[in-house]
Formats: C-alpha cells, sequence, structure tokens
C-alpha cells in the first residue's frame, strides 16, 4: 500500500515515521510537510497522489496554534478546514481512503460528560470551529473517510506540553498550572500505533471515532504526574491556577473527556493508561538526554 503521510514533521507524523521505520508490512510510506507537499494547493496534491498511485492519505497537518488563530483566522481556516477539502476531494477522485486527524476542542466543554461521536459539535473558538469546518467537508466530499478526534497530544517529538512543564520545573521554583480544565492527555506513539492498526484492518469502517488515552485528569495533576515521573518532585512547587487566573486569547474547554467505546469496539484497539504511556515517554526522553 502506498500511504500519504501529511504534516508529517509534527508529533504523530513523527511517531507514523517511527511506526514505518519498524514495520514488516510492505507499505511504501510517503511522509510529506509543507516543503515536500502545500496541501493548499489543489493542483500539486492532485499531481502528486497520481504520480506516487498514493492509496491512502493520512492527514495530520493543522494550523495547531490555539491562541494563534484567534487572530489569524484566514490562515486558520485555510489549514484546518479548506485543506481537508482539497484532500477529500483529490481521495474520492484517485479512489483513495483518508484517515484525518481532528480535535477535541469541536466541543464546548460544557456537557460534564464524557463525549461521544453522537454528541453535536459545539466549537468554542477559532480553532475548534476550524476544525469542525474540516471534518464537515471530509465527510461531504468523502463520506467513506475515517475522522479521529484526540487531545492533548505530546510525545518525544517537537514541542509539547510535557516537555514545557519539564524545562520550567528544572528551572523555575514555581510554575502555576489550571486545575480547573479536565481531559485526557495522549501519547503521540499510542495514537499512530492505533492508526497503523485501522488502516491494516481487513473491514475499512468509515466514520469519526474518538481516540485519547485512558483515564482522567486535569492540566495540574498531569503537571505533578510529570514531575513525579522526571524526578523532579520538590524543586518546582506546583500551584494550581483557576482558568480565571491564566486567561489566553482562545476560551478552552473545561470538559473535554472523550469516550472510546466506539473505536475499541470497531477496530479492536486497545488503550494504555495516561500514566502508564507518560511513565514510557518519560523515560524516553531520559534516554535521549
Amino acid at each position: 500500500m502506498n500511504i500519504l503521510v501529511t504534516g508529517a514533521n509534527g508529533q504523530l507524523g513523527s511517531e507514523l515515521r517511527r511506526i514505518a521505520s519498524q514495520s514488516k508490512q510492505c507499505d511504501t510510506w510517503l511522509f510529506t510537510d509543507i516543503e515536500e507537499l502545500d496541501i493548499t494547493d489543489e493542483a500539486a496534491v492532485e499531481l502528486f497522489v497520481k504520480t506516487n498511485d498514493v492509496e491512502l492519505i493520512i492527514n495530520c497537518a493543522a494550523y495547531t496554534n490555539v491562541n494563534g488563530a484567534e487572530s489569524n483566522v484566514a490562515l486558520c481556516d485555510k489549514l484546518n478546514h479548506l485543506a481537508p477539502g482539497i484532500l477529500a476531494r483529490i481521495a474520492t477522485k484517485a479512489f483513495c481512503r483518508l484517515v484525518h486527524i481532528s480535535t477535541d476542542y469541536v466541543f464546548n466543554g460544557n456537557h460534564f460528560l464524557p463525549y461521544t461521536e453522537e454528541d453535536e459539535p459545539c466549537p468554542d473558538s477559532v480553532y475548534g470551529c476550524t476544525k469542525w469546518e474540516g471534518e464537515k467537508a471530509v465527510l461531504a466530499i468523502h463520506p467513506q473517510a475515517i475522522i479521529i478526534r484526540t487531545a492533548w497530544l505530546y510525545s518525544t517529538y517537537g514541542n509539547n506540553f510535557v516537555k514545557t512543564m519539564l524545562k520550567m520545573g528544572r528551572e523555575r521554583p514555581s510554575v502555576g498550572v489550571v486545575f480547573d480544565q479536565i481531559g485526557t492527555p495522549t501519547y503521540a506513539r499510542d495514537l499512530a500505533l492505533a492508526i497503523d492498526r485501522i488502516i491494516h484492518c481487513v473491514a475499512w469502517v468509515p466514520g469519526i471515532y474518538h481516540y485519547t488515552n485512558e483515564g482522567v485528569c486535569s492540566w495540574y495533576d498531569f503537571t505533578l504526574a510529570i514531575f513525579d515521573y522526571a524526578g523532579i518532585n520538590g524543586r518546582c512547587n506546583v500551584r494550581p491556577l483557576h482558568t480565571a487566573d491564566y486567561p489566553t486569547p482562545a476560551r478552552r474547554p473545561p470538559y473535554s473527556v472523550l469516550d472510546k467505546t466506539k473505536i475499541k469496539l470497531t477496530y479492536g484497539v486497545e488503550i494504555p493508561h495516561w500514566t502508564v504511556s507518560l511513565k514510557e515517554c518519560i523515560e524516553e526522553l531520559k534516554n535521549k538526554g
């Protein structure tokens, strides 16, 4: 199978590269980012897919600067809404399968029960709105596509909350973290493994799926665990903050726990608890120095 991965230099794309390098499957992986393929250029995408006989597209590309999106609406919409529509059109013309990555930000977080795929999206930020528009564009053009919503992504690659907290924990005497935003961290490696399982399943079941690690925590709890597993507890005091104490341009969902029942039942995906995966990530970071 010839597989195109867009946004391949990000956290999830980097984890898919790792899987590809270790896989025993007879696949040809084509990893691209903006330097190799501009997914907002429809002609370029069509030529790339045709030239490389692409059979599956995994779209990891997105505008993910949640605060920056509030003042960069056009660019955010171009990458999160219009570009997925382009990929869906080309995939449909080429009889190509499509996996598109979305986000918990399509929900406003006022639910206080784990969100299922049947819950109606109600985004409350530019980022969330553009990702929701992207989902709708993909499914309207390519009904056989798979959309996977995830949340609180981190990995050993790129910039993310875990790395930021590790740096701050080693450099500062104290740090304030919000305790009233609740969700679930997602190790990008686990998500990449789930995607790899899905694309190699005999049955392709299109639709929207949710994937995060198991369990629930606040950003404050997440930070305490990071410090604990990294062995820097006591060096940096973690102070719980209300969201109101830490204002940001974009509104964050106060509760964005995603129900993973559908993906587990449909594809037999086994999902580790977030604490298990966090330990694994931190151990790898330690080994990397």
